[in-house]
């Protein structure tokens, strides 16, 4: 827990040039990660985003009103609801999410750069099958929609 606890600080750390918050990062990622993966094409309701990431609605429409004065998101009318405003990452919205992934990315070899191959396949071999175990377990039990965001 220490390590991932010290690589999210390196992260942060490293996206504070291009002036994106954590809770802003984890907002991105899984806005992406619904138009990507769940409903491609389909904004994603602020109160939806909320619950996915485990806040307050109000502290949820801070984090995207500061995405959207950065022009990483923009609303948009909800088609099925006249009072509703779904969430779409921008073009900006979606490079951001690039970088951060290009972050995360260089954080974890850099951290992980003293373990020998073997150490590491076995590592990530582990962290897969906790990953699959919990997202079984999640599913069964219904929780596994609640949570997005990245792989071990």
């Amino acid at each position: 827990m220490r390590a991932m606890k010290r690589m999210r600080r390196q992260t942060a750390t490293r996206l504070e040039p291009y002036g994106i918050t954590p809770g802003q990062g984890r907002a991105l990622r899984v806005l992406a990660h619904a138009a990507d993966c769940e409903t491609p094409g389909r904004a994603m309701r602020l109160s939806e985003l909320a619950d996915r990431l485990h806040i307050a609605p109000r502290s949820a429409t801070t984090v995207v009103d500061a995405l959207e004065a950065s022009g990483l998101v923009e609303r948009v009318p909800d088609p099925a609801d006249r009072r509703a405003v779904g969430l779409h990452l921008t073009p900006a919205g979606q490079g951001a999410m690039q970088r951060i992934g290009r972050v995360r990315q260089e954080v974890a070899e850099e951290y992980f750069a003293g373990i020998n191959a073997e150490d590491r396949e076995a590592m990530l071999r582990a962290l897969r099958n906790a990953e699959a175990s919990y997202a079984a377990r999640a599913e069964c039990s219904g929780r596994g929609r609640r949570r997005s965001g990245g792989a071990a």
